[in-house]
C-alpha cells in the first residue's frame, strides 16, 4: 500500500498508542477473537474513510 511518512521515528511511539487503546477495548478484543477462528471476511477487500486514530487502528487491524 502507497503511503507517505514524515518521521519514521515516530512510529514506535504510534504502536505503543494503539497497543494501549486496544487493552482498553475489551468488546472490540472479543470481536477481534471470534474473527480469527471464523474468518468471516477472509477473500474480502475492507475499504474504510475514517479519522486515524489509536482506536480506529484497532477497529481496522480486527477487520
Amino acid at each position: 500500500m502507497k503511503c507517505d511518512i514524515k518521521d519514521k521515528k515516530l512510529a514506535a511511539m504510534g504502536a505503543a498508542r494503539i497497543e494501549w487503546a486496544g487493552r482498553d477495548m475489551p468488546v472490540l478484543a472479543d470481536i477481534a477473537k471470534d474473527f480469527a477462528k471464523s474468518k468471516p471476511l477472509k477473500g474480502v477487500k475492507v475499504a474504510a474513510c475514517l479519522h486515524v486514530t489509536s482506536e480506529t487502528a484497532n477497529l481496522m487491524k480486527t477487520l
